[in-house]
């Protein structure tokens, strides 16, 4: 009895729950979302008089709002209006066929069910119209000559043809307008040093995740694949200065010392003779000899500096936007060690040592290509905060 219960006040909760919802959407002005959710309770219960009394109250408003819009839309004569209307007719075609789902209704004595209204012809009309105005609207921005018209013709001209589709040369005029109004930016690495940097250095420095960089609007490049291309902004990666330090080696010498147990001597007494333990042996004392080891270090050093900036550069007309400071190091170091003398002295670290040699010191150009992933991490960094420059 008492599940039952508690099942009878789950349902009536649901069911006013529902009735609160449609009601406060139809208080709130919002009809579209009450006749929604009045015929959703009404699939459940079609005798439901607050529902039935909510969806005509809502539906009536709501067609008698949208009515009103499209007159004063069409009054107004303005060719751009016809975009609204289409979508005012299609939201009103759209509520019709939702309330039909639950028509007829009845209330009282009386049979609700609100008359049948063709919309297709005024959404064909309207939407020609639309269509219309966004194709010459796309025509007149594509005779401003910058970005932003071109890429709004672009906009205009794709509704055109999600519209109607029909226009002769749309898609032509679609690729137009699109290619047009990308921002194109040319990546490129100046160096205006005196050493030569190998070509697959260069392109490694200058490799980006472009898909990640690209919007779309806005594609960068790195390989001027096509001399006719025109930038419009260029990312100039200024290599201004290099410093490699010349190979150095230093030594540094050191004397290790150790003593070791070396053999033993009996222990005497007062009358020379040996000493016996409570056992009866012989006590003997540990004898120790001293390893002498001569260790000499040898410690290689070269270093590498890189400097220079990333200029950021609007090309038409041409303006430094943005200029960041760029800069890498990169070091060798080897240590490695020469044993003269008693290798007992010496613990394990330092025999390890003496196994390694002297190293060949790494090429300028090694240093500089050990400075390249410092530098792509700048580049990479500068080229993604200054994105909000590229328009």
């Amino acid at each position: 009895m008492m599940k039952r219960n508690v099942i009878l006040i789950l349902i009536i909760t649901i069911i006013l729950s529902g009735c609160g919802s449609s009601k406060k959407q139809l208080e709130k002005g919002n009809y579209d979302s009450a006749i929604a959710a009045a015929v959703k309770q009404l699939r459940k219960d079609a005798d439901d008089e607050k529902q039935i009394a909510i969806l005509e109250r809502s539906y009536n408003i709501a067609n008698d709002r949208d009515n009103e819009r499209i007159r004063f839309l069409k009054m107004e004569g303005r060719p751009q209006n016809w975009d609204e209307v289409y979508q005012i007719y299609y939201r009103m075609n759209e509520r019709q066929s939702l309330v039909r789902t639950v028509m007829p209704l009845n209330s009282g004595k009386r049979t609700i069910e609100f008359p049948y209204v063709d919309y297709m012809a005024e959404m064909i009309a309207a939407k020609r119209k639309s269509a219309d105005y966004y194709y010459a609207h796309g025509n007149e921005l594509m005779k401003n000559g910058d970005k932003e018209s071109y890429r709004q013709a672009f906009a205009e001209f794709v509704r055109a043809k999600d519209y109607v589709g029909d226009y002769e040369g749309i898609d032509y005029k679609i690729q137009e307008a699109r290619e047009l109004g990308i921002s194109k930016v040319f990546v490129k690495l100046v160096n205006s040093t005196l050493f030569n940097f190998p070509q697959e250095f260069e392109q490694d420095l200058l490799t980006v995740d472009l898909q990640a960089l690209n919007t779309d609007w806005v594609e960068y490049y790195t390989v001027d694949l096509d001399r006719n291309v025109e930038y419009d902004y260029l990312i100039s990666v200024n290599v201004r200065n290099i410093s490699v330090s010349p190979d150095q080696t230093s030594q540094i010498d050191s004397v290790i010392k150790r003593d070791v147990e070396d053999g033993f001597n009996y222990q005497l007494d007062s009358r020379g003779n040996v000493m016996k333990d409570s056992l009866g042996n012989d006590i003997k004392t540990p004898k120790y000899k001293t390893l002498q080891c001569a260790l000499i270090h040898t410690l290689q050093t070269k270093s590498c500096a890189i400097e220079g900036d990333i200029e950021t550069i609007q090309l038409k007309p041409e303006k430094l936007l943005k200029k960041d400071p760029m800069g890498a190091r990169s070091g060798f170091e080897h240590v490695s060690a020469r044993a003269v003398g008693d290798l007992g002295a010496l613990n394990e670290s330092q025999i390890r040592r003496t196994e390694t040699g002297v190293l060949p010191f790494p090429s300028d150009i090694e240093m500089i290509i050990r400075c390249s992933e410092s530098l792509k991490q700048a580049i990479r960094g500068s080229i993604q905060s200054n994105r909000r420059f590229i328009l």
